[in-house]
């Protein structure tokens, strides 16, 4: 009793302080990944504001260039410097000699027209751009217009006669705040951050004063600094949600410990159980699509049955569904599926509560029949090989085939292995002589048949010199079932769920519209008269929906599970007949 409580308190207490680990080192690892994020965003957006920014300086580059040529003078001013606005830019102003003397757009920005050498507020950043040859940024200013600005003064120089460089004066761009970044700040809220973007009051100095910022205030920022010109900006970032990931935290200490009391109420409850392990050693027998025993619980079973009752007769009866993989192939593994777990229930069904049913693997089944002879399994046996046998698809039923092998024990077999391979040869005789039929063991078979069913459907298909399809010979509703890879890829269809998809899995689909009728009363009056389907000329429709002139040649089949079908070659018409006239006109 002081077991089945102490064992899970102690997995509760340990689970608990495995807990407490995970949680500290995802919190931990989770904290450093928000870092390097957010470190990642303010680098990238810092970036991108400072291109900008920059791409309004290049405005003040293009103008001083002008100036440069045109030897400090500006003609057509106001066209220039409209076909360079954009919507960040509050004005492009001329400043000759520090004095701001044309701005665009004049209307509103008279009150511009100023000394910016001797000004109070601008004169002293003025003269260090001048005097260092270095492009500066102001700001931010309130503007006459409202809102904010940031002034962008460029330095221009030219030489005189003597190549002697004096100072000419100012290219300015006055960009609006936020607009000359909202692609950026934008994007840093949607990716839910608080943001705040700095720059250096002035080049010398390393106070950095707020040029923009989100609306709530910003705790343990990281930061990205870059310079424009010789000012310093920086820009911050720090998750709205904070650094830790408490929605994570509580999700995971939540599933952890969960875990932890499930494992110590199963714990307790796998003590308490212990004598019902035989309950879960028959699930671990048990092949889970079916119920019914898988390799292992059948084999171990059946050893056990015979090893038990030495002295009295056991039929082994081995059997699989015909053409399985076919079925896989046409309809697709979940149907498949449906087609095992069918035989499994006729299996349950019709055999006695003794009989031991198993499924081997794949779609093959065993069935051992305890104190029973040959004579006596026969009729039995006979009967359910015969009995129909069917899947639903679509809201239709489809039948299926077995084939089915046995031998009887003590007659040929000393054991359970050698029974089984018995069984297995008459399996593989059967299937060597047509298949969905019932065959006993006898003197002579050799279970290595098997060798000689090596080819499978796939392979045959796809290695085939030609491009062929099968589909249903019906005159009102004809199905495609099957197309091979060179058919695929003559009509240009990328695979066979393309190919359903594009003909809604008709034959018919796949001529051209106008020779429908036509080439399909061809058809069946060739099969209605007796002869085989001679060769046939129409146009392919493709993938594309272009047409392929082809010749087809088909021959009509009867199938076990699908009725008549068509077998139908495909040729392409131009390639033979330049092939044959080369040929025959040589």
């Amino acid at each position: 009793m002081k077991k089945k409580t102490l064992v899970p308190f102690v997995i509760f207490l340990l689970g608990i302080c495995l807990v407490s680990l995970i949680v500290y080192i995802t919190d931990t690892h989770e904290n450093e990944q928000r870092h390097i994020t957010a470190q990642l965003n303010a680098t990238t957006y810092g970036e991108r504001i400072k291109t900008e920014i920059t791409d309004g300086i290049e405005i003040t580059d293009a103008l001083k260039q002008i100036l440069i040529s045109e030897n400090g003078e500006i003609h057509q001013f106001e066209t220039i410097a409209e076909n360079l606005m954009s919507d960040s830019i509050e004005s492009v102003q001329l400043a000759p000699n520090g004095v701001v003397t044309d701005i665009y757009p004049a209307e509103g920005n008279e009150a511009g027209k100023i000394d910016l050498i001797n000004d109070k507020d601008r004169g002293e950043i003025s003269c260090y751009a001048r005097d260092n040859h270095t492009i500066i940024t102001q700001g931010p200013f309130e503007l006459k217009q409202g809102g904010y600005g940031i002034a962008v003064r460029n330095p221009v120089y030219l030489k005189d006669q003597n190549e002697q460089e004096y100072f000419w004066g100012f290219t300015i761009v006055i960009l609006r705040v936020p607009d000359i970044f909202s692609d950026s700040i934008h994007a840093l809220s949607d990716f839910g951050y608080e943001y705040s973007i700095l720059k250096t009051d002035t080049p010398w100095s390393n106070i950095y004063k707020v040029v923009y910022q989100s609306d709530e205030q910003i705790n343990h920022p990281v930061s990205y600094t870059f310079t424009i010109g010789n000012d310093n900006w920086k820009i911050e970032v720090t998750p709205k949600s904070g650094w830790r990931n408490n929605t994570l935290i509580i999700i995971i200490s939540g599933i952890f410990l969960t875990i932890i009391l499930l494992l110590t109420v199963l714990t307790r409850v796998w003590l308490v159980a212990k004598e019902h392990r035989n309950k879960y050693k028959i699930l671990a027998h048990t092949d889970s699509l079916t119920g019914i025993y898988n390799r292992y619980g059948f084999d171990e079973l059946a050893e056990k049955m015979i090893s038990k009752n030495p002295q009295i007769h056991f039929v082994a009866a081995l059997l699989d569904i015909d053409d399985f993989k076919f079925i896989n192939d046409i309809y697709g593994h979940g149907y498949g599926d449906r087609a095992l777990k069918s035989l499994a229930d006729s299996m349950k069904a019709f055999f006695p509560s003794n009989a031991l049913l198993g499924r081997n693997g794949g779609d093959e089944f065993g069935i051992l029949l305890p104190n029973c002879t040959f004579e006596e399994a026969d009729v039995q046996l006979q009967q359910f090989t015969k009995l129909p046998k069917t899947f639903s698809c679509h809201g239709e039923k489809h039948a299926f085939y077995i084939s089915l092998g046995y031998a009887e024990y003590p007659t040929f077999a000393s054991d359970r292995s050698q029974l089984l391979r018995c069984a297995d040869a008459a399996l593989y005789e059967i299937k060597l002589h047509g298949k969905n039929g019932c065959m006993a063991y006898r003197e002579g078979l050799q279970s290595g048949v098997r060798k000689q069913l090596g080819f499978a459907f796939k392979d045959i298909s796809e290695h085939l010199p030609g491009a062929f399809i099968i589909y249903r010979a019906d005159k009102e509703k004809d199905e495609l079932f099957y197309a091979n890879d060179e058919f695929l890829h003559m009509s240009g269809y990328k695979d066979i769920d393309e190919l359903f998809r594009l003909t809604k899995k008709r034959f018919r689909n796949l001529i051209r519209e106008d020779e429908q009728q036509q080439i399909e009363s061809s058809i069946w009056e060739q099969i209605d008269s007796g002869n085989e389907n001679d060769y046939i000329h129409f146009h392919l429709r493709k993938a594309d929906g272009t047409y392929l002139s082809v010749l087809d040649h088909g021959r009509i089949v009867e199938s076990q599970q699908y009725g008549k079908v068509f077998y139908v070659l495909f040729m392409d018409w131009e390639d033979m007949h330049i092939r044959y006239s080369d040929k025959f006109s040589g």
